[in-house]
Formats: structure tokens, sequence, C-alpha cells
């Protein structure tokens, strides 16, 4: 082995080619078969045919439906009843019992595609999601044939306890046949995704998402093994995570200030509280457009967010909905004094 070959590893290695690390590493050990170590050629091979960290499971440019998802490494705040279906999804995928189709249904924003991400960090699979712009064809029939594709693809998947396939937003080749406009061909495409889920390799894990679940087709869902409903978030459910959220964004956003209890108040006023998805949208937008000069402006467009259906401009009604005369001040601009003052008197001046 030369000093070249030791070279070219560490370069791959920090370059991330993993293509160009499993060939260097080839090499590597036909040297070593060449100078008659039969052994650590052998030991050499072994390691690459069972390594799941340079072993590339679909290559993209090999395949028309699949499109590589980057592992999620930010925190997914969710229920506990969410939660503890997760950790038994992870717990079933472990246990190699053939337990390995999982539909997570419910309204936008609930943390459905996060939560893939982040079952595929903790199992340590690449996760590949199924480009539906690709799978569906305008051409009669074709549909069903890609769908036929598809499954074949994911069948001559070369390490298949590496992979998790992600059918986000299944409802394209999902919804009742029986409400279909085009009854037959929408017949034909979920026979075909029937038939692939009958079939699929039980190494692999496939997790498939809807916003749909009411038009869902009956047979379909009975092909999972189970059903994960990701609407079960309480009020004080959304709350906390509302404050997990914000803890996040105040290490992004240096100049914003922390004040939780009036945060949580205001939140508290949504009604109803938005989903996660919805509610970081929310939260980051209004410290993004909030006044550098000012550390508390995001709680003051929150709460006019909250309140757009009110528009309370009367200082007495907002101090009903239980803020403290700090808090007004903090909303309103207005400073304390004078807000006793509006208080005493009724109403604020127009």
């Amino acid at each position: 082995m030369k000093k070249k070959n030791v070279l070219n590893l560490i370069k791959y290695y920090a370059e991330n080619n993993d293509a160009g690390f499993r060939t260097e590493s080839y090499e590597i050990a036909r040297y070593f078969e060449g100078v008659g170590d039969y052994q650590l050629s052998e030991y050499i091979m072994a390691l690459l045919s069972d390594a799941n960290t340079f072993v590339p499971q679909i290559s993209e440019e090999n395949t028309m439906f699949f499109k590589k998802v980057e592992i999620a490494t930010d925190t997914l705040p969710l229920p506990e009843v969410i939660k503890d279906n997760i950790i038994g999804i992870v717990n079933a995928v472990g246990h190699n019992a053939g337990v390995n189709k999982f539909l997570f249904e419910g309204p936008p924003g609930t943390g459905k595609t996060e939560t893939a991400k982040q079952i595929a960090r903790i199992l340590e699979r690449e996760l590949y999601a199924v480009d539906f712009s690709a799978l569906v064809d305008s051409k009669l029939g074709q549909t069903s044939k890609n769908i036929s594709l598809l499954f074949e693809e994911i069948k001559n998947l070369r390490c298949p306890q590496k992979a998790i396939i992600l059918f986000d937003e299944i409802d394209a080749i999902a919804i009742d046949r029986i409400n279909s406009n085009d009854l037959r061909e929408m017949g034909r495409a979920t026979s075909g995704v029937l038939k692939g889920l009958d079939e699929l390799n039980d190494k692999v894990v496939l997790i498939a998402t809807t916003n749909l679940f009411n038009s869902f087709d009956k047979a379909l869902i009975r092909r999972f093994d189970s059903v994960i409903d990701f609407s079960q978030y309480s009020h004080s459910d959304l709350i906390e995570i509302a404050e997990i959220i914000l803890n996040e964004l105040l290490i992004k956003f240096k100049f914003a200030g922390r004040n939780m209890r009036l945060f949580k108040k205001i939140i508290s006023l949504y009604d109803p509280i938005p989903f996660p998805g919805e509610l970081k949208n929310l939260i980051k937008t209004s410290i993004a457009f909030s006044d550098v000069n000012n550390e508390y402006d995001y709680l003051k467009r929150l709460y006019k967010t909250a309140c757009t259906k009110s528009n309370n401009s009367n200082l007495k009604d907002i101090q009903e909905q239980g803020f403290t005369v700090r808090e007004l001040e903090i909303l309103t601009g207005i400073s304390k004094s004078q807000i006793s003052r509006e208080l005493q008197g009724g109403r604020m001046n127009e």
C-alpha cells in the first residue's frame, strides 16, 4: 500500500466523498490480496459490505422517483402521546419483526414530515422522499406503471436495512377510489400501491403522511402496521411548544428580549393556537420583522396578530385580558404613568 492510498482515504473522508472512499478502500483490499495477506483483505471487504456510513443506499442519478432528504438536527417538540408512538416505532423497527409501514395523519403543520426526519436520525438511516411530480403522469395508465417501477426500485435497494422511504402527502395517489373523478385510473394507481406495500421488503421502513385521512382509501389504511394521529395537541402542549420554539429563536436573534410570562399570555389569546409548523413561522416572523432597538417589539406584533378580530384599542379591555401595567407598557408603547392616568380616565385617546 502506498502513501497515496492513505492520503486519498483522508481526502475522500474530509470531502464526504463516499464513492471515492469506497473505491480507494477496495483498492487497498486488492493490494493486500496481491501480496498474500488474504485475511486482512477479507477483513477490509467485510467492513465495507457491512458499513452503514459509506454505503450509498440509492444513487439519485440512477433512480426516477426518489429525492434524498436531509436529516433533521433541530429539536422537535411533540406531545407525550405522539412521542410515545414514535418511541414505539423505533422499538418496532429494532425488533426486526416486519413492523415497518407507518402512516402519519393530521392537519398541516403538526410535525409529520419533521418526525420522519427525526426517526431517520435516531435509526441512523438515510431518508428518501418519493417525487410525486415524476410519479404522477397525465397519460392514461402511466401513473400505475410508474408506481410499479417505484416499488421495483425499492425492492432493488442494495442495503434496505439502511433506508427509510417517505411518501410525503401520499394523498396524491391514495384518495378514496369511490370519490375519484377518474375511477378506473385511480383504481389502477391505488391497486399498484396496495400490491407494492404487500410485497415490501421487511427491512425497509416506509412512512407515509396525509392531511386528508378521512378521504383516504380504506383498503390502503389496512396495509399500514400503525396509524399515528398527529392532531393530538392540547392547549397546554401548544403553549409549551411555543416556549421551546421561542427559546431556540432567541439564541439566533440576540437583540430580542425574554419575557416568557408575557409571551405565554399572548399565545394563550390565539383561538385556536396554531399547530407547531404555523406557530414557528408566526414567532420567527414576528421577531425577524421587529425593531432591533426595541427588544420586546416582537411581543407587540404577536399580540396584534392574536387580537386582529377583537381590535382592542381600549386599555381597560386589554388589562382585562390579564396583563399587568408593565405588560401594558410593553404592548402599547405607552408609559406606565400614562397608562395609570388612562385607566383612571376610562379610555385611550384616539
